[in-house]
């Protein structure tokens, strides 16, 4: 028996370098349909925290507990209080809590579309709610830069001399 913890564990699986591209890509598109599954059952009622063991949760959508702590680790940033992902064993007590907002913000940065487009969305969010948080979402990754001072415009000291011959010889 490994003593890795479960999320080492799945994390082994899940990003190993050695396995093959094309077996590493069907693992994914998989696991991509299960977590998919699960992201329908709990937005159905998402004001509902589901409770359990890890092992209860896991028997609950009917997966391996490893793809359980898959998909922990994956919606634990998501959560109104995060679960002990790091040390957490098969009768770890975890609740799932949804951060509505943060989740459909953090389906939108993993530009995973077939999560944030799912139709339970929309008795959660209205249309308006949903393009607001995806834009804020995306504006958040960018990065504005502020125009430079031309060496001959004004100083923005406003001391009325050009920016070389005044703030810009500092630099």
């Amino acid at each position: 028996m490994s003593n890795a913890t479960l999320l080492e564990q799945w994390r082994e699986i899940a990003y190993n370098t050695e396995t093959d591209k094309r077996q590493l890509e069907r693992f994914w598109a998989e696991y991509f349909n299960i977590e998919k599954e699960i992201y329908i059952q709990l937005l159905e009622t998402p004001d509902v925290e589901v409770r359990g063991s890890v092992k209860e949760l896991a028997e609950k959508f009917e997966l391996p507990v490893l793809t359980m702590v898959g998909f922990l680790d994956g919606v634990n940033d998501s959560l109104q209080k995060k679960n002990p992902i790091e040390e957490m064993t098969e009768d770890t007590e975890v609740a799932l809590a949804l951060d509505k907002e943060l989740l459909y913000k953090n389906m939108v940065d993993a530009k995973a579309d077939w999560l944030y487009e799912l139709p339970q969305w929309e008795s959660i969010f209205d249309e308006d709610t949903r393009r607001q948080l995806y834009l804020e979402q995306k504006k958040s990754g960018t990065v504005r830069k502020e125009k430079k001072v031309g060496r001959n415009e004004p100083c923005p000291c406003e001391s009325g001399k050009k920016y070389k011959q005044c703030c810009g010889r500092k630099a």
